[in-house]
C-alpha cells in the first residue's frame, strides 16, 4: 500500500518580524532616547546643584555655630569646611570663603571645577544674610535652580 503525503499539510507559515518592522521600532526608540537623554542630564545637574546648595547652607550654619562658641569671627571658624565637594566620588565644586580673614560679612563660594559636568554652571554663593546667588541672579528664594 502506497501512502500519498499531502505536501501542503507540512508547509510552515512564516511568522516573526520583518526587517522593516524592526528598523521602525529601533528608530522610534532612538527618537525617544534623543528626547529623554538631555532632560535626564538636566535633572542630574539640578541634583548636583541642590547637593552643593545644601552643603553651603550647612557650612553657613557651622560658621555661625562656631562663632557663637568662640565669640568672634576668625579663620579658625572655617577649619575643615572648604575644599572640594563632594568629598567622595568626582569633585564638582571647590568651596572657598570671602573675605580672608573671615569677618562678620562672610560669603561661602562654590566654584565649578573645570572639566566636570558642572563646569558651565556658574558660581554658587551663600552669604551671612542668607542671600543666595547663582552667577548674577541673587535673592532669598530659589535663585539656585
Amino acid at each position: 500500500m502506497v501512502t500519498v503525503i499531502n505536501k501542503h499539510r507540512y508547509r510552515h507559515k512564516a511568522s516573526g518580524f520583518t526587517l522593516i518592522e524592526l528598523l521602525i521600532v529601533v528608530a522610534i526608540i532612538g527618537i525617544i532616547a534623543a528626547i529623554a537623554y538631555p532632560s535626564y542630564q538636566g535633572y542630574i545637574e539640578k541634583g548636583h546643584r541642590a547637593d552643593t546648595m545644601s552643603e553651603l547652607q550647612n557650612i553657613a550654619a557651622t560658621i555661625e555655630s562656631r562663632k557663637l562658641a568662640q565669640g568672634r569671627y576668625s579663620n579658625a571658624l572655617i577649619t575643615d569646611l572648604g575644599g572640594s565637594f563632594p568629598s567622595q566620588g568626582t569633585a564638582l565644586y571647590t568651596i572657598s570663603f570671602d573675605p580672608n580673614p573671615l569677618t562678620s560679612e562672610w560669603t561661602v563660594i562654590a566654584t565649578p571645577i573645570a572639566g566636570t559636568r558642572m563646569a558651565s554652571d556658574g558660581d554658587l554663593t551663600f552669604d551671612y544674610r542668607g542671600l543666595k546667588c547663582r552667577d548674577d541672579k541673587c535673592g532669598m528664594d530659589d535663585e539656585w535652580k
